[in-house]
Formats: structure tokens, C-alpha cells, sequence
């Protein structure tokens, strides 16, 4: 009434500063910032504890006023050293400078292979097994199956096109030097068929630093193929491109059609992983 007799008749209600932020002061986010320094694993729960605030508060300082959030440990496959890393940004270096020269030549000249496990039976995912349900319907289940014992080691070839050759390790056999170095001249002679171009140009090879790749006779066959091998840094799998770009979807691929396997000019029928025909 008292607004009315004013002369006051609007029926909005007044912006008002609400409740003064008497916690987030520049001393409390200092104390959270030393916490979190000493112990980067420490929970917004024992923050708030030792402070004597609010968990809620604790949070809206982290998030908003400090920026900062919590994210889960990167697996890496192994600690580096110095002399390593300064290799690894050396090698990185060399790619990227062969990239940036004259980026389509180094793709269609560029060539690289990996070796990977085929099990005999590789069981599906849960989210391979996902599928439409009403919503009351109970939730499926599956047995949880191991993949089989068998497996097959596949030296896997390709560049920009496609696959180029795929071998199946023999059973009781190992990779050695021989054994890839005859690889190497299969993939030679395939190139001829399919891309002769490349070979004109010159091949730009790519592959891990294995005992069978970097052994003298293997180094001696790649020099007598006229291949350039692009260096590769120690303990560095990530930085090899078929892990997470072709061998996952591959894998699915074999696992619902059959497949061909090309060993010493001649292909050879795979049905299921690993269970080669010959």
C-alpha cells in the first residue's frame, strides 16, 4: 500500500542484487588453488571439509572461477626419456616436413604396414549386441564369452587406396628377417601391379622399430627395393596409424564376410578369423 500511495504502480518486480557471495572471497580461492596443487586427486568433499564451506560452494569456485576441471589419466605405453622424446619430436618433425613439401606426393607415394592378432574367435561387444526394445521390456543378456586361445599373427600392407597385402603368420613360425624381407618383395611386386606410379616416384615406407625391421638383411632389402624408409621413434605406437584407423574396423569386417589372403602370388580364402584355407 504504502508503493500505491507513492504513486508507484508497477506490477514488476525490482532487480535486487540477491545474496552477497560473502564465501567467494579472493583468500578462499587461493586456499582451494593451494589444495589442489598439493594433491591433484583431492575431492571437492575434503576441500570443503577443511575449509568449513559448502561442497556446492567448492564446485562453483573450481568450475567457475578457477576454470578448471578434473579429467581421468591418459594411459601411455611407456615413460620416455629425454634422448626419446627429443627423437619422437625429431621424427614428428621429419613427417611433417615430407607432408608439407607437397601434401598430395606424400600420400599417394607414402606406404605403411603393422602386424596385428586375428583370434579364432573374437566375441562380440555389448554394443554390437544393442537393439530396440519396448520400454518395458527387460534388458537383454549375454553371457560373457574370452576370446579363443588360437589367434593368428596378420602382417597387414596399405596406403591411401586400400589394402595392399595381408599375410597370415604360419602356424610354428616367427617373424624374422627373412621372413619379412620376402614380404617386402611381395608387397614390391604388387605395387608394380597396382600402382606403378608409386614405384616411379619412389616409395615412402613407413614401419614400426620391431628386431625384424630394423635388422641388417631387412634394411639391405629395403635399400635394394628403392624404398624410403620414413624413421619411426622408439616405444611410440600411437604414432602408428592402422591401431585406431584401420585394424578395429577390419577386424568386424572379417568377422562377417569372408576374406582373402595373398601369400607367395597366390590368395588364399579365410572363412573365419584366423582359420585360414590352403
Amino acid at each position: 500500500m504504502a508503493q500505491f500511495e507513492r504513486g508507484d504502480f508497477s506490477t514488476c518486480d525490482v532487480p535486487r542484487p540477491g545474496r552477497p557471495k560473502t564465501v567467494i572471497t579472493l583468500e578462499i580461492i587461493d586456499q582451494i588453488h593451494e589444495l589442489i596443487l598439493k594433491d591433484r586427486r583431492i575431492s571437492a568433499k575434503s576441500i570443503a571439509e577443511q575449509l568449513g564451506i559448502s561442497r556446492e560452494r567448492v564446485g562453483s569456485i573450481i568450475h567457475e572461477d578457477m576454470d578448471m576441471r578434473k579429467l581421468s589419466t591418459k594411459w601411455v605405453p611407456k615413460c620416455l626419456n629425454v634422448d626419446q622424446k627429443c627423437q619422437r619430436c625429431q621424427s614428428s618433425e621429419q613427417l611433417l616436413e615430407f607432408f608439407w613439401r607437397d601434401p598430395n606426393d606424400f600420400l599417394s607415394r607414402l606406404v605403411t604396414m603393422d602386424e596385428t592378432w586375428l583370434y579364432h574367435y573374437d566375441p562380440e561387444t555389448k554394443q554390437q549386441w544393442m537393439g530396440w526394445r519396448h520400454s518395458g521390456s527387460a534388458r537383454p543378456k549375454k553371457f560373457q564369452v574370452q576370446k579363443s586361445a588360437g589367434k593368428v599373427l596378420a602382417s597387414i600392407f596399405w596406403d591411401k587406396d586400400g589394402i595392399l597385402l595381408i599375410d597370415c603368420l604360419p602356424k610354428g613360425q616367427t617373424i624374422n628377417a627373412e621372413y619379412y624381407s620376402s614380404l617386402l618383395v611381395q608387397l614390391k611386386d604388387i605395387l608394380k601391379e597396382k600402382s606403378r606410379g608409386k614405384v616411379t616416384k619412389g616409395v615412402l615406407f613407413l614401419h614400426d622399430n620391431a628386431l625384424a625391421h630394423r635388422a641388417l638383411a631387412t634394411q639391405k632389402i629395403v635399400a635394394h627395393l628403392a624404398f624410403q624408409c620414413l624413421d619411426h621413434p622408439p616405444c611410440s605406437p600411437d604414432l602408428a596409424p592402422l591401431d585406431y584407423h584401420l585394424f578395429p574396423g577390419l577386424k568386424k569386417t572379417i568377422e562377417r564376410s569372408p576374406f582373402f589372403v595373398r601369400r607367395g602370388g597366390h590368395c588364399y580364402r579365410v572363412d573365419v578369423v584366423g582359420r585360414t584355407t590352403f
